[in-house]
């Protein structure tokens, strides 16, 4: 394993660098991490850290080879990066929405994990090397998207771009719409959703609650685009926070979960009786930002996944409606 240069990415801000690496390389041993920091090997910014180094989106990360010595008793060897076939090279790269010298957007499927973690083999960070298209630099993921989620999700080809990128994350000056399905329909049809949320401890893992004393401030526009009676509803969502799973409590909160979404709706979050896949109905739809080095916008669109083109037929929703429903909000 080579030295790596990674940036972090704008939802890791403020997270400390050992649990970064916990995130990144679950099977590195917290031994041999400290040794590693003690001897200078790992850097950020080209600078020395400690364990609890609080990160700042677009800084870059130097990451040492982490093979693990056979004398380094106790601590884990590093799994070696899962294999990609040419099949899913060629199914990846067909994914592409957007590409030029800095930025490159694709259209990320459903069930497809961004980062790696606890139980977590195959995801698109050990991919990245299929969208190099004769790159030098790796591809740099500087925002993420739920494992279920679907739809635009943007990398960095260059150094310059992700810390460029990272920071308009950061600033939210990224406008994201999504398309969602729901159970119940939204009352009123449009309206703002302005609740805190905190991440709380389970053993099913990362789960986030509404929390007005300890959380931090999350905002989300909503949109009503079509209903099928009382029972389901066509709604797009602009968050104007980028909360872990923002979307999805938001919307359980004030009574009409996420189709499909029973870590938060529960069974509240189904049809019973109706033909539609039982998956999470949440689609990062289109993504507008400025382009890392200025001139016109990035303006990213991507079609409905196969799942949720299914239930929209099924509830009989147009989908193929154009423009922004929140062209008029600030």
């Amino acid at each position: 394993m080579a030295v790596e240069t990674r940036t972090v990415s704008a939802d890791e801000a403020d997270i400390r660098l050992d649990r970064w690496f916990k995130r990144h390389y679950p099977d590195l041993g917290h031994g041999h991490l400290q040794k590693l920091l003690r001897t200078g090997q790992v850097r950020v910014d080209g600078k020395r850290a400690d364990a609890a180094t609080r990160l700042e989106a677009g800084q870059a990360i130097r990451v040492p080879p982490l093979n693990v010595p056979a004398e380094s008793v106790g601590a884990p060897r590093a799994k070696p990066q899962p294999l990609i076939s040419d099949k899913e090279v060629a199914a990846l790269q067909a994914r592409v929405l957007f590409k030029d010298d800095d930025v490159l957007a694709i259209d990320k499927p459903a069930g497809l994990a961004v980062q790696g973690g606890t139980g977590t083999s195959k995801h698109l960070d050990a991919m990245l090397d299929a969208l190099r298209f004769g790159s030098a630099e790796r591809p740099r993921l500087v925002h993420r998207l739920d494992k279920d989620t679907s739809g635009v999700l943007l990398l960095a080809r260059t150094v310059f771009a992700a810390s460029r990128l990272a920071e308009t994350f950061r600033g939210r000056d990224a406008r994201k719409i999504y398309w969602a399905a729901t159970v119940g329909v939204p009352k009123p049809y449009q309206g703002k959703i302005d609740l805190a949320l905190a991440k709380e401890g389970s053993s099913h893992g990362e789960r986030v609650a509404t929390d007005e004393d300890e959380g931090k401030r999350a905002l989300t526009y909503f949109s009503v685009l079509e209903n099928a009676g009382k029972e389901a509803a066509f709604v797009a969502l602009w968050p104007r926070t980028g909360r872990t799973h923002q979307l999805r409590v938001h919307m359980a909160a004030i009574g009409t979960p996420i189709l499909g979404d029973g870590k938060y709706g529960g069974q509240g979050a189904f049809l019973p009786g109706a033909e539609v896949p039982k998956k999470l109905h949440l689609h990062a739809r289109r993504l507008i930002i400025p382009h890392p080095r200025g001139g016109k916008p990035i303006d990213v669109t991507a079609p409905l996944p196969e799942h949720m083109q299914a239930t929209w037929k099924y509830l009989g929703f147009s989908g193929n409606l154009k423009g922004d429903p929140f062209a008029e909000v600030d």
